[in-house]
């Protein structure tokens, strides 16, 4: 994978391992197993670590720990596997979300559609069938970017900004989804409407979703779309789910 990865420091507060220059699904796949692997080793200078679309940081405190110490053991830890072809982490969920695409409530359908070149039928079908991971976690709380989809959906951004999409919005653009957390603007096209909440404060788990979720987005009627909203009280918006292996 050319140069890559690459460990950098971030000031005084941590590492960054990356493993390429942009999105592609081996890199972010690296990035999370090689999360789970620094989790799993336990090491007591990590207090915290995350991941991005394609890295993974490790919060150390880099006043009280030789950076070049923790350089070597990184070291040592990629040259240990492939992570371009690691298993992902276990005990990841996939999540059926019910979606309403299109209509008043999601307006951007019939654009994206015509960005991507197919018609506004065959963009619900292809997008309520796809099955995608959650890449990161970012933005807003428990808000996920989740891809990749086909390469018709390697649409670019709009132009201008939406004013705002309100929470629960499905939006898409560079073959990627997102719904939204909370109500905000935004330049990725608004193609469907969903009652699933990605961060209840309230739950055991505030963050609904974690990196490496897999989710669908199955289309659902406008009927169904209200009988949800008028039963569920959970905030996962009738949203069923399984344990992956």
């Amino acid at each position: 994978m050319g140069n890559w990865p690459q460990i950098r420091t971030v000031g005084l507060s941590g590492m960054l391992v990356t493993f390429a220059g942009e999105m592609s699904e081996p890199a972010n796949r690296a990035a999370l197993a090689f999360r789970a692997a620094v989790d799993g080793a336990a090491w007591p200078e990590v207090s915290e670590t995350s991941t991005s679309l394609v890295s993974t940081f490790l919060e150390v405190d880099l006043a009280s720990t030789a950076p070049e110490e923790m350089k070597e053991r990184l070291e040592e830890l990629l040259k240990s596997r492939d992570w371009f072809d690691a298993d992902l982490p276990t005990g990841r969920t996939l999540w059926h979300v019910p979606t309403l695409y299109g209509t008043e409530l999601a307006p951007q359908l019939e654009e994206a559609a015509e960005v991507a070149g197919v018609d506004p039928d065959q963009a619900i079908a292809e997008i309520s069938a796809s099955r995608v991971r959650v890449l990161t976690i970012g933005f807003a709380p428990g808000q996920p970017y989740m891809g990749e989809l086909s390469k018709t959906w390697n649409i670019p951004r709009q132009q201008g900004l939406t004013k705002s999409v309100p929470s629960g919005a499905l939006v898409i653009a560079i073959r990627q989804l997102i719904v939204f957390t909370n109500a905000a603007p935004t330049g990725w096209r608004h193609i469907g409407q969903t009652a699933f909440r990605t961060f209840r404060p309230d739950a055991d788990m505030p963050f609904t979703l974690a990196p490496g979720d897999e989710l669908t987005f199955p289309a659902i009627s406008r009927a169904e779309y209200d009988a949800i909203l008028a039963k569920d009280s959970s905030g996962l918006g009738g949203a069923s789910r399984e344990v992956l292996p």
